[in-house]
């Protein structure tokens, strides 16, 4: 029977053993096998990607994020998927798995601070150099693609000011000059873009956060085609990257629900942003809402669906009432991640080159300009709305 995404996420794996409706939790160091030949013939399954239910040791995994690779496979059309302990975990998997010293690569600018940060001052140690491009301009991109280029790093879109980016065209600039190409998809999720389906040899998810949902867990998912699979492989095995059972365990529990509460955080986001766009206050929302909208028709050519995450542009020449308007929320919490049931506010300071910021080569944002980023949560909006109303008359 042929089933839809929304069923197969509440049916893919059960513990028929204990005749439970969750798959067990499989805590291991040790895999026990009867031979020696046994155990090498199981090594070449794993080595050639055949369907295990269990790895040969547990640096790789346990039949419990077996179970997860498997779900996210199947979401993300993949060749393999292989987990790590944190988000940023499969980011620098990816990047640590392909480049080498000479190589170089090309980084949008608006990538995820981490991201940034291994790419500005982590890899030049390894004699590999990371260039960045304004995710506005494509002949920008195309511009400083050079014979040492080894890889593109996108994230689409872009964390904190959310540029969209025309996809087809980075892949098909790629695969002409023999490019590998990544693309951190965490705000999408393989629910509403496959990147592996649309040309991308590499599609990374935050695991930590709409994956999850509940803030409760933190995870990486890095998908990837054939032709990377025996290189990530590689550096899988030896880095120890891997995803615990119990994280595995609590990400399995909140795909189930993936499809239901994107749709939900989706939905009060339209009502919050309704709000928002009649407050002179905020000049700009972040967001593709509108046919008018910035990077409106990008969204629509390439994802089936939004979420709960934009940012709001306030204008402002004190920016201590922005930090009041933030600190006086009472029913957005103040903190890093996203993705969870709850309703967060954080004001991004992307001039500042600090570590989780580094400073932004192409901005288009004066200096009175404030972004606030906002993820709305399962609350009732209208309680939210009343929340952002009363904290506006905060700014100045």
């Amino acid at each position: 029977m042929k089933k839809s995404i929304s069923t197969f996420l509440k049916h893919p794996t059960k513990d028929n053993a204990n005749r439970s409706a969750n798959p067990s939790v499989t805590r291991a160091s040790t895999i026990l096998f009867n031979t020696m030949q046994e155990l090498k013939k199981h090594e070449r399954k794993i080595k050639a990607n055949k369907k295990i239910s269990y790895y040969s040791y547990g640096r790789y995994g346990s039949s419990t994020t077996i179970e997860l690779e498997n779900i996210i496979k199947n979401l993300e059309q993949a060749y393999h998927v292989f987990l790590t302990g944190t988000g940023f975990g499969g980011v620098a998997l990816a990047i640590m798995s392909i480049c080498r010293p000479g190589d170089e690569i090309l980084v949008s600018d608006n990538v995820y601070g981490p991201t940034k940060e291994i790419s500005q001052d982590l890899i030049k140690e390894f004699n590999i150099k990371a260039i960045f491009y304004d995710p506005d301009n494509f002949e920008d991109l195309k511009n400083k693609i050079s014979k040492k280029t080894k890889m593109i790093v996108v994230e689409n879109p872009g964390s904190n000011t959310f540029e969209f980016q025309d996809l087809s065209k980075i892949i098909k600039i790629a695969k002409k000059n023999k490019i590998l190409t990544f693309l951190d998809n965490t705000w999408g999720t393989p629910l509403y873009l496959k990147p592996l389906a649309l040309g991308f040899d590499m599609s990374f998810t935050s695991a930590t956060k709409y994956f999850s949902g509940h803030s409760d867990a933190m995870g990486g998912s890095l998908a990837v085609n054939k032709k990377v699979f025996s290189k990530v492989m590689f550096f899988y095995k030896l880095s120890g990257y891997r995803m615990s059972a119990d994280e595995a365990y609590l990400i399995i529990r909140g795909l189930r629900t993936l499809d239901v509460r994107l749709k939900q955080h989706y939905e009060n986001a339209k009502i919050v942003i309704n709000f928002l766009k009649k407050q002179k206050k905020v000049k700009e929302i972040l967001f593709p809402y509108k046919p008018s909208s910035k990077s409106y028709k990008l969204w629509k050519k390439y994802y089936s669906g939004a979420n709960g995450l934009f940012s709001i542009v306030i204008k402002s020449k004190k920016k201590s009432s922005v930090e009041k308007f933030v600190n006086s929320l009472e029913l957005f919490g103040i903190g890093y991640s996203w993705g969870g049931f709850e309703s967060l506010a954080l004001l991004q300071d992307l001039r500042d080159d600090t570590k989780y910021t580094k400073t932004r080569q192409f901005f288009r944002f004066s200096k009175d300009e404030h972004i606030v980023r906002l993820h709305i949560g399962l609350e009732d909006p209208k309680d939210l709305i009343q929340d952002l109303k009363q904290s506006l008359k905060h700014i100045k």
